[in-house]
């Protein structure tokens, strides 16, 4: 068996070592070359045959191609290779085929990767071991043989990556939310919808619909699963969420709701949730300085993520850092809610120019033209009792290798400057 995997970032790893181990004979090609790929390489098991810089030919004696997240579902190499017969799976579509575990799935617009470690919390204060992956953190792929039918498998499900199973097998499917985004990959937004429903759509009556009630396009699938439908948004009370703003609380609902199907107790739960510390670059406290309070939310890659982060100081003075990669987002309520709630606005990246006419009725916006400068002008524009606010609402490719180092630069130069 000769196994093609397109793409040699983290799932491309992990899957280029788990067929090694199974005895398939295993083939990469990236596009990019050897020179931006030595870490990659590195992590490789002994016997892979690189094909980097070029897909030419790549496709003969391959019996299946497994493509990363990154890839196209709609790509010409994946498309080649259905033409010829050739079987097209992923990573987390293998992962989900061999997994011995019970799974939830959770997948929304924003606020996944919260919910996602959240609800890891909330398993992990029963009795069965937890293991939580997916979209967040490491591939679960290279965690398989750990798993027994024992344990819970939270996976963080991306729209990327809910297209390429072939047969989502997750006993608990949760959907948060659902607002445009990726339509540049997806197309439309039924098309993205169509795709966030499969996390429940392949469910059967034994199974658990977790849907937001409060969420108008959400309701609308309860229609579309034989599960057992739960509105999170029902399942009251909690205990205040320790991290700010609304979207937090629905976070946490949902969680709950996820922990009162797994059997557990109304103060299991609530104890898991007081103690949850947040998820590094959603809303993540840096630190205080001069009385003001500086969050790094790298993670809201799209407007929509960004206005749910804005929600979350009501009533302080907010310095807000923004922009960034991407185009065709709709950007009237954020705009909209940015006026509503800053006092000043720094704009970054590649979409600054744009942001600025957008803004343009605001009292107070500056450009910068690094993230550096841009530290230093939110400090400036800061005052006591205040907010400053990375939530770019944009994408990070313009001037960052992805939202994380973004996210881990602006916190190494904001503490750099108030180091002591």
């Amino acid at each position: 068996m000769t196994a093609l995997v397109v793409g040699a970032a983290r799932s491309g790893i992990a899957l280029a070592n788990h067929l090694t181990r199974a005895g398939q004979t295993v083939r990469v090609v990236d596009r990019r070359p050897a020179r931006d790929l030595r870490d990659a390489i590195s992590r490789m098991p002994a016997g892979v045959d690189f094909r980097l810089g070029d897909e030419t030919g790549v496709l003969e004696g391959v019996d299946v191609v497994y493509a990363s997240p990154g890839v196209p579902w709609d790509a010409q190499l994946l498309n080649d290779a259905r033409a010829r017969g050739i079987k097209v799976s992923s990573e987390i579509d293998l992962f989900l085929e061999l997994c011995p575990g019970t799974v939830v799935g959770i997948t929304g617009t924003n606020g996944k990767t919260t919910t996602t470690a959240l609800t890891g919390v909330v398993l992990a204060a029963g009795d069965r071991p937890v293991i939580v992956g997916g979209n967040i953190g490491d591939t679960v792929l290279d965690r398989l043989e750990e798993i027994t039918p024992e344990h819970w498998v939270v996976l963080e499900l991306s729209s990327f990556q809910l297209e390429s199973v072939d047969w989502p097998r997750l006993h608990v499917g949760v959907i948060l939310n659902i607002t445009p985004d990726h339509l540049d990959r997806h197309g439309t937004l039924d098309r993205y919808v169509d795709i966030k429903a499969r996390a429940i759509e392949f469910a059967g009556p034994d199974d658990f619909a977790v849907l937001n009630g409060r969420d108008e396009t959400v309701r609308g699938l309860a229609s579309r699963t034989r599960a057992q439908v739960v509105w999170f948004d029902e399942h009251e009370p909690i205990p205040p969420m320790p991290l700010p703003g609304r979207h937090n609380m629905e976070n946490a609902l949902a969680a709950a709701t996820v922990g009162r199907i797994a059997g557990l107790s109304d103060e299991a739960i609530n104890n898991a949730i007081r103690s949850f510390k947040g998820v590094e670059h959603r809303l993540e406290l840096i630190g205080e300085w001069a009385g003001v309070r500086w969050y790094n939310d790298s993670k809201a890659t799209n407007p929509d993520a960004g206005r749910v982060a804005l929600s979350a100081f009501p009533g302080a003075p907010v310095v807000l850092i923004a922009g960034g990669y991407g185009s065709g987002f709709e950007l009237k309520e954020w705009v909209a809610d940015v006026l509503a709630s800053t006092e000043a606005v720094v704009l970054i990246g590649a979409s600054a120019e744009l942001l600025q006419e957008a803004l343009r009725e605001h009292p107070k916006v500056v450009r910068a033209e690094t993230l550096e400068d841009a530290v230093s002008k939110a400090a400036t524009l800061s005052r006591l009792g205040g907010v400053v606010l990375l939530s770019p609402a944009y994408k990070s490719f313009d001037m960052f290798k992805d939202y994380e180092d973004r996210g881990n630069q602006f916190k190494h130069l904001v503490r750099k400057r108030f180091a002591a």
